[in-house]
């Protein structure tokens, strides 16, 4: 025999009971209580019950109403529960993460933890948007990326900074250059070099600027870029070294480029994950910010943060 009821009605007898008043538990269901009544009633006329007792002040339960009540209250919480796991497997399995990124993060973190990532969620589209520190800040605080992965954030108040990797700054030379046969190079020794420098709207920039407030660094750069990874194509062209972070240097069997660490000072930078502060992230995009959040750090003097 078929039950002449749905989802709705037992949704407004739990109000109901929640409530204990037809007019507040029909206010919560945004119906109004003539709506609500009929509701009710034709609960009770499908299960051929009476659930609830009427009265000009309070609605209270019946007997029967009291142990119905235990019963849909049991289903809808676990309805409740296998929508959100529905939800949540269809989040990590389609749809789509942006992420952005500094450029000199892409070889040493983003690949890898892209291989990873894509092993599991095949469906998933992701999105990558390579800019500049500022850019990345600015796309992660407005919400045009789920998150980020940058030296800057730590003193964001809106944003949440989570460290990966401390690294420090290297000259980047090819593998016939003098400096290529140097244990280290002062930076002081740039200045007899043809150095390639980045723009001063660069973050890497910033942070060389006020590393070395006071140190003699030499002549200013032959060339200027914006990004990092431009300066390193000009420094594979022959044209000069560079000061670039070491995560930036490609793996060390590349056939024309080396590094070597720069002393007095050592300059380092704090890489790490950024999102908005408060803000639980979509499902799928969490997969992915747990995965980069996993991944140790190592080579190309980097050490886990």
């Amino acid at each position: 025999m078929a039950i002449n009821f749905d989802l709705n009605d037992l949704l407004a007898f739990r109000a109901v009971a929640e409530l204990s008043n037809f007019r507040k538990a029909a206010e919560s269901v945004h119906l109004s209580q003539p709506a609500f009544s009929r509701r009710i009633d034709k609960l009770e006329q499908a299960l051929g019950v009476r659930l609830v007792e009427r009265s000009t002040r309070r609605v209270s339960l019946t007997t029967v109403g009291r142990d119905f009540e235990r019963k849909v209250r049991e289903l809808l919480d676990e309805l409740d529960t296998t929508l959100l796991s529905i939800r949540g497997v269809a989040a990590t399995r389609m749809g789509e993460v942006t992420v952005a990124c500094v450029p000199s993060t892409v070889n040493y973190y983003l690949t890898e933890v892209l291989h990873r990532y894509h092993a599991k969620h095949p469906k998933v589209r992701v999105k990558v948007l390579d800019a500049g520190a500022n850019e990345v800040l600015a796309a992660v605080a407005r919400g045009e990326a789920d998150f980020g992965i940058n030296f800057m954030g730590a003193q964001e108040g809106e944003l949440e900074f989570k460290p990966l990797v401390e690294e420090r700054f290297v000259v980047a030379c090819r593998r016939d250059h003098p400096i290529a046969r140097l244990r280290n190079v002062k930076w002081s020794q740039l200045a007899s070099h043809d150095l390639i420098s980045v723009n001063r709207s660069s973050g890497n920039r910033l942070l060389l600027d006020q590393a070395l407030a006071g140190v003699a660094v030499g002549q200013a750069g032959i060339y200027e870029t914006l990004h990092v990874t431009t300066a390193l194509g000009l420094v594979e062209a022959g044209l000069g070294v560079a000061a670039v972070p070491s995560m930036a240097m490609p793996r060390r069997d590349h056939p024309l480029l080396v590094s070597v660490p720069l002393v007095e000072p050592v300059v380092k930078r704090k890489v790490g994950l950024i999102k908005r502060r408060g803000r639980p992230l979509p499902a799928s995009a969490q997969q992915l910010y747990d995965l980069f959040g996993a991944l140790k750090g190592g080579r190309r003097g980097a050490v886990q943060a």
